[in-house]
């Protein structure tokens, strides 16, 4: 999937939050309709197939309940890609990453062969379809959630190149795939944020402490020999240099990809470094862009969501731009695209109880003109405005009320562009008024049963202001829209 992934480590946020985030995006030419649901430990096998690869892996008992963003129309599998489980680990899987044809030729992605010919089908590995729902119900940390993936990785293989993401309240750890079995993960640092934009982003591994202490980084056992061997480190003072050893800096990286990075580098950091202009220390083709910084000012949930939203705002690369160079606008792919399907940003509070840690902001449909609201995560269902989604295009869906909004948006920006403003703005304001209500109501309730009653009323509430905010919006862009009908006339009876 073409994504975007930020990172927040809990001293670069503005609460002490560890924040995750990503857009999940469609390929090019369709969307993908999704919704937000929980998925109890009932619902899971003794042995998962995947649909794609028709891998079967046997799973551990005693699964945990969490909640997912999966597909709401069957057909490819689950694709769970983003949730928090009753032990509040949140995980979002999966960034697609690139690789180079070294790193391929030397360990290959593990690709389905069906039968043919005579011969038995042969299954693929594990991909994007399979990874949150073999995963997330079954660790209890961060790191046990590298560990496991990483023991998967060695043992079934991978048909494509991801990065994903583990986060429990104290740490957040980010995995790259290496080619078809092979891995590496580092504990993003506490006071930085990284970014990633469907590139492989590591740009700095300790081999040593991955391989001895594991203290900050993590890898396959046999990570130095399989560098070795296949020549991959092309460091020319010693270290490795993931991006360079395993990643790509092909042409199509500086207009899809490396734009990105630069971009949100840019949004975080703008006097620390020099963006822009013939002296710029980085530009949207560099190369050697960092995988995370330290902020200037402490991060927010909106400033994440503004990041995931962007589409170049205050450069000469914006589409929407009504002045400028046309050389210039929309040569870029933006963050907030027309095909995200959702946003998930999971915050794990570290000055509330457990029970009611996590959080996690939704959003759907494009970035650039969506609302993102805040749900209690340790809940036995989601409202149902939010898990509805069907093929069916319906105004009393949040997935179809949002694509709709985008579209009607887009082709009447200049007038409609203030409305989703105001839309984003109520809408996140409410949500924090909310959760600041249910957050003293929970401190207060003794009775257990009694919270866990209170954090699904929490969210229903949140949800029905969601819905009026969201039809009350639809209604004002389908309005600006309606005005530039080819067939208006400026003359009426009245």
């Amino acid at each position: 999937m073409a994504c975007t992934t930020i990172l927040v480590g809990k001293k670069a946020s503005y609460d002490g939050s560890t924040m995750i985030a990503r857009n999940d995006d469609s390929g090019s030419g369709h969307f993908t309709a999704k919704k937000f649901v929980t998925v109890r430990p009932e619902e899971l096998p003794a042995v998962y197939k995947s649909v794609l690869s028709h891998v079967e892996i046997e799973l551990p008992k005693n699964p945990m309940r969490f909640t997912a963003v999966p597909n709401a129309v069957k057909g490819e599998g689950v694709w769970a890609a983003s949730g928090v489980n009753e032990a509040n680990v949140g995980m979002t899987a999966t960034e697609t990453i690139t690789s180079n044809p070294r790193v391929l030729g030397a360990d290959p992605l593990v690709r389905y062969r069906p039968a043919r010919d005579g011969q038995p089908e042969i299954p693929g590995g594990i991909g994007e379809e399979d990874i949150v729902f073999i995963v997330l119900p079954y660790i209890h940390s961060a790191r046990e959630g590298v560990e496991r993936l990483g023991g998967l990785l060695e043992k079934y293989g991978t048909y494509e190149s991801n990065g994903i993401a583990f986060q429990d309240v104290d740490e957040i750890w980010w995995l790259e795939t290496v080619g078809g079995h092979h891995w590496i993960a580092r504990r993003v640092p506490d006071d930085v944020y990284a970014v990633m934009p469907n590139q492989l982003g590591l740009d700095r591994f300790d081999l040593g402490d991955a391989l001895a202490g594991r203290k900050n980084y993590m890898c396959s056992a046999d990570m130095k020999e399989f560098i070795g061997r296949n020549h991959l480190n092309l460091s020319l003072e010693g270290g490795l240099n993931p991006r360079d050893a395993f990643g790509s800096h092909d042409d199509a990286d500086h207009v899809y990809n490396t734009p990105r990075a630069w971009y949100m580098l840019r949004h975080f950091n703008p006097r620390t470094k020099v963006w822009d202009g013939p002296h710029a220390d980085f530009t949207p083709r560099s190369d050697d862009l960092p995988w995370c910084m330290a902020p200037e000012k402490k991060i927010t949930p909106e400033d994440v969501k503004y990041a995931l939203s962007s589409h170049y705002q205050g450069t000469p690369y914006d589409p929407y731009e009504g002045h400028g160079s046309p050389a210039t606008k929309g040569i870029f792919r933006p963050i907030g695209v027309n095909r995200n399907d959702f946003m998930a940003l999971i915050q794990m509070r570290p000055d509330v109880p457990g029970e009611f840690r996590a959080v996690e902001w939704i959003a759907f449909a494009s970035n650039a003109f969506n609302a993102m609201a805040p749900f209690y995560a340790n809940v036995s269902a989601t409202p149902e405005y939010l898990a509805n989604t069907t093929a069916e295009v319906s105004t009393g869906s949040f997935y179809w009320s949002s694509r709709m909004i985008a579209a009607m948006a887009d082709a009447s920006y200049s007038t409609s562009v203030f409305h989703i403003e105001r839309y984003r703005l109520t809408v996140e304001a409410q949500g924090h008024a909310l959760l600041n209500r249910y957050d003293e109501k929970l401190r207060r309730e003794a009775d257990g049963v009694k919270r866990a009653a209170l954090r699904e009323r929490a969210n229903r509430e949140i949800a029905d202001m969601l819905k009026r905010e969201t039809a009350d919006t639809l209604g004002k862009v389908l309005f600006e829209l309606s005005g530039r009908m080819k067939n208006a006339y400026s003359r009426s009876d009245a």
